[in-house]
């Protein structure tokens, strides 16, 4: 570039972008169409994430059998939980071995096996006085301490008496053993 060329473009004024009325048009209408598109879809996005959001409840006691038909020998009883997921609300029937313990407190065991997830049975000919596994022949005592086969020991229901009656918690871990 020439010296004259230099000084011809340092003198020419600065040529400002200016927006088309067009842009603007499409600006304008693109912002209006994603604030009216965050309208419908945010209500759809939270009802879809409510069930995230609400707190969890703490597990409820349910009561299942009264305290004087507890025995020293375990007794599988039947009971149900409410339980919503999300929508969806269902009352599963669920199962525990309760029984007395030598301290006199009652106690209740999942019947669930700890090594597959089998439901174990009590005192059959194969283990007589024991929790037996028909799947793969785990054993444990009657507090629920693994024997055999599985990794950990039964794990236990929260129990709560009140007016007679016994009350199943949440699981745990077994605290007996």
């Amino acid at each position: 570039m020439s010296h004259n060329e230099q000084q011809d473009s340092a003198h020419k004024p600065v040529k400002r972008k200016e927006m088309s009325r067009r842009q603007f048009l499409s600006y304008t209408l693109g912002g209006a169409t994603a604030f009216m598109a965050g309208g419908v879809v945010l209500p759809m996005l939270r009802f879809a994430v409510d069930p995230i959001l609400v707190k969890k409840e703490e597990g409820g006691f349910v009561k299942v059998i009264e305290e004087s038909k507890v025995t020293t020998e375990p007794q599988q009883i039947g009971f149900k939980v409410h339980q919503v997921d999300g929508w969806y609300e269902s009352d599963p029937k669920m199962e525990a071995y309760i029984a007395k313990g030598e301290d006199g407190k009652v106690f209740a065991l999942s019947p669930v096996c700890k090594h597959l997830g089998c439901t174990i049975g009590w005192s059959g000919e194969e283990a007589p006085n024991e929790y037996h596994c028909p799947c793969h022949g785990a054993r444990y005592t009657k507090d629920g301490k693994n024997l055999k086969v599985a990794p950990k020991p039964l794990d236990e229901y929260q129990v709560k008496i009140e007016n007679g009656w016994v009350y199943l918690g949440p699981l745990e871990a077994n605290t007996r053993v």
